[in-house]
């Protein structure tokens, strides 16, 4: 039986099922689960959340409370979404990798398969939620939690997981997993700046949320695969704008979303759009935002162009004056890494290697997989390599283009289990 009761008299044991008022005044993450911690009692109850609603078939309930009940509805599978331009992905058959316990950290491999999941579940939700948009449906931010809770949840085990996973998009699904993409560095960025949870909850909905105005562009131009006419282009200048209106039309959107989603393409000097903002005209959220738009923007498959390496993306636009905020800047290269996940690195050994792990220390000595030979121009066995321990013996001496090498399938080295040859 579900029952509506204060939040003063919620107690250990008990089966939250919600909380009334706006999530974005929640102090969780998460929205149904067992209160099994004092401190998530104490947090509720200094939240504001002025009443809750608890399962008691699920968890204990409030004798003599002054309670409102209903029947209780069983938990209903979640309905396939409907996919819009591009088919949803194939239900995963395998059971989901346990996840460690809230806040715990995970390496990149125990972590993949998780975000494996997560990536697949949050494509064919954005291509629904878009889908919808498209057709003129409004869009109710709060069905957006539980995508923004997994997302968040993966980056706080390991940023690098889902993010890495991310940025192998399709040139077809492009303008749905950046979306994600953007969602998960808005988050690693903001857990970097030293956000509270709250507001890394707000910077991950203005990242999902933040290029829906696409959806009100012609299809024709959206996804057109050579270069955009000036016409062409000034219709996609105008999806800040057209993507503000539909959020506006929305429920339950924060004036954060609003923000980033309007302002993401502002740049620090007054040359961006739509209003030529410059400086602290522009919001600190709206100028993470631009930071993380442009770099899955450049670092994915294109209609009209090829995706640049991680590490030569980051290089590149440290070269942008008057583009983005520097401490914004300097703060997202700290979450990603000066070598990401899938950059490829020469050692002064004359090995090459692909960048496993990043080191939680340095930002120069990442885990890597070492595979061929400058010397003998030959690949080699492959072995995992800590830059970052005291006995390293080797070190990163210069970033290589992958396609001055040839190399193709850079992707499976950096995706192999540890063991795996």
């Amino acid at each position: 039986m579900l029952k509506r009761i204060p939040t003063q008299q919620v107690r250990l044991g008990m089966f939250l099922q919600s909380m009334e008022g706006s999530w974005l005044s929640h102090p969780f993450w998460k929205t149904k689960f067992v209160l099994r911690e004092q401190s998530e009692v104490d947090a509720l109850r200094k939240s504001g959340v002025v009443a809750v609603w608890i399962d008691d078939e699920k968890g204990l309930d409030v004798e003599g409370a002054d309670t409102l009940s209903m029947p209780s509805m069983p938990d209903l599978p979640p309905q396939e979404p409907q996919p819009a331009p591009a088919p949803a992905p194939a239900a995963d058959p395998s059971p989901a990798p346990v996840a460690p316990a809230p806040g715990a950290r995970a390496s990149l491999h125990d972590e993949m398969g998780r975000a494996a999941q997560i990536v697949g579940r949050s494509r064919a939700a954005v291509i629904n939620l878009f889908g919808e948009a498209r057709l003129g449906k409004a869009i109710d931010a709060e069905q957006c939690l539980p995508l923004v809770e997994e997302v968040a949840n993966s980056v706080s085990r390991n940023p690098s997981a889902l993010i890495s996973l991310a940025r192998l998009k399709t040139k077809d699904d492009y303008t749905y997993m950046h979306s994600v993409a953007v969602c998960a560095l808005m988050v690693s960025l903001a857990r970097q700046l030293g956000f509270g949870e709250a507001q890394m909850r707000e910077a991950g909905l203005a990242g999902l949320l933040h290029d829906v105005g696409k959806m009100a562009m012609p299809i024709d131009v959206l996804n057109k695969p050579g270069q955009l006419t000036d016409d062409e282009f000034a219709v996609m200048r105008s999806h800040p704008v057209r993507g503000y209106e539909m959020l506006m039309e929305g429920e339950a959107v924060p004036a954060a979303a609003l923000d980033v989603c309007l302002h993401h393409h502002e740049k620090m000097d007054g040359s961006g759009y739509p209003k030529k903002l410059k400086g602290e005209e522009i919001s600190l959220l709206s100028r993470m935002g631009a930071v993380c738009d442009v770099y899955d923007a450049i670092t994915s498959t294109r209609p009209y162009k090829n995706a640049w390496d991680p590490a030569g993306s980051i290089q590149r636009m440290a070269q942008w004056t008057g583009h983005f905020d520097p401490a914004v800047f300097q703060a997202f290269v700290k979450s990603v890494g000066i070598y990401p996940v899938g950059t490829l690195v020469k050692l002064h050994s004359g090995r090459l290697a692909v960048v496993i792990e990043q080191s939680p220390v340095r930002l120069t000595a990442p885990l890597v997989r070492v595979f061929f030979s400058t010397k003998s121009q030959l690949p080699i066995p492959t072995e995992l390599v800590n830059l970052d321990l005291p006995t390293a013996t080797d070190r990163i001496v210069s970033r290589e283009n992958p396609a001055d090498w040839g190399f193709k399938h850079l992707d499976d080295l950096w995706m192999k289990a540890p063991g795996q040859a």
